[in-house]
């Protein structure tokens, strides 16, 4: 029996130049919802911060770039990784939140779509080579993926470059202490269609959308100090609700996508979680684990890269399943074929999605 199995041929990612540490944000002085400043000394204020998040400082784009030029870079580097023709390409799927944002302002800019823009970009003139962009919150990239599998089952495409990319330090919030979680980055992924002997690439999924109550956890929202225009908004988010939502609804999609795979719990052996909080992360691959009565996870079964790097959305898997992939994530974790993974993710919408992959090797 032959597998026509959807599978990452190429990765990359572009992990932006500029390093702000927790002490560089010394100087901010952050207020509460209320438009209170908070009492803590900025010590005391980052030394929580980094407790909980596990963040010690993030990255972000130099003046001079947009998200669509970042997006651009990983593309190019994932089109070399695989070794395709570029004109060869399909479809371009870009998951993002905010477009470009230029330095110094907050105005986004989506006109044309930012698939566009990075087509143009690559030099691809082919233009039965569709690009759009998709607005899933954190999630996106992964969503961006299935859309890319129904595409490829379907016979519309063979090739898709599926991209995450965003510049989140350009719509924060400079006195909300949320401010320190967000960072800038990309990473892409070029899908194919595979024959083999053995069922490779993408597996099984799980996603859903919440709005009852939970559509609003991150939001737009007006600044944190007293008088702020109302004419301009920025990343807003309720962190606790965000927090206790993802630790229900996450374990629950990653065992229902693992389960739909047919294979079993001992099988996983790395789970790739978008990179959003370190202490929330772990107890939710914890609780996952702990669905299947296995109370503690593996040593070394989730790769973290959000200690350095921070929280930058649609680019955090994909950028850590690359540097992995390629040797130059700082923690050491190796892929080998055959290996069972699951990438999972949670963000605005609220929305929730995991993916059950046979790495290919």
């Amino acid at each position: 029996m032959k597998y026509q199995n959807i599978v990452i041929t190429g990765s990359g990612s572009y992990i932006p130049t500029k390093i702000l540490k927790n002490e560089d944000f010394a100087s901010n002085t952050f207020y509460d919802l209320e438009g209170k400043a908070f009492e803590q000394s900025h010590d005391e204020i980052s030394e929580k911060f980094h407790a909980i998040t596990g963040i010690k400082e993030r990255r972000y784009v130099t003046d001079d770039l947009l998200c669509s030029d970042i997006g651009a870079f990983a593309a190019e580097e994932a089109i070399v990784d695989s070794g395709i023709d570029r004109e060869t390409i399909d479809h371009i799927i870009v998951a993002h939140n905010f477009g470009d944002i230029k330095a110094g302002t907050i105005q986004t800019d989506m006109l044309p779509s930012i698939a566009s823009k990075i087509k143009n970009k690559l030099g691809i003139t082919n233009p039965k080579c569709i690009g759009y962009d998709i607005v899933f919150g954190c999630p996106g990239w992964i969503q961006g993926v299935l859309q890319a599998r129904s595409f490829m089952l379907t016979g519309m495409a063979k090739r898709c470059l599926v991209i995450g990319a965003e510049t989140l330090s350009r719509t924060v919030d400079r006195n909300d202490r949320d401010s320190m979680i967000y960072s800038d980055g990309a990473g892409a992924t070029l899908l194919d269609i595979v024959e083999s002997d053995e069922e490779l690439g993408i597996l099984s999924y799980s996603m859903g959308t919440f709005t009852t109550k939970e559509a609003y956890y991150l939001y737009r929202g007006q600044g944190n100090v007293d008088g702020s225009s109302t004419e301009v908004s920025y990343l807003k988010m309720h962190g606790r609700k965000i927090y206790e939502f993802s630790l229900t609804h996450v374990p629950e999609a990653m065992k229902e996508c693992l389960d739909k795979s047919g294979h079993s719990i001992e099988d996983v052996k790395k789970i790739f979680i978008h990179q959003a909080n370190e202490k929330m992360d772990f107890e939710i691959v914890k609780r996952f684990y702990r669905l299947y009565k296995i109370r503690q996870a593996p040593d070394g079964v989730m790769p973290m890269s959000i200690s350095k790097l921070g929280n930058s959305s649609v680019a955090t898997i994909p950028t850590l399943y690359d540097r992995i992939k390629k040797g130059t994530c700082d923690e050491k974790h190796v892929l080998n074929k055959g290996d069972l993974i699951l990438f999972a993710s949670v963000g605005a919408g609220m929305n929730i999605n995991a993916v059950a992959y046979r790495y290919q090797g």
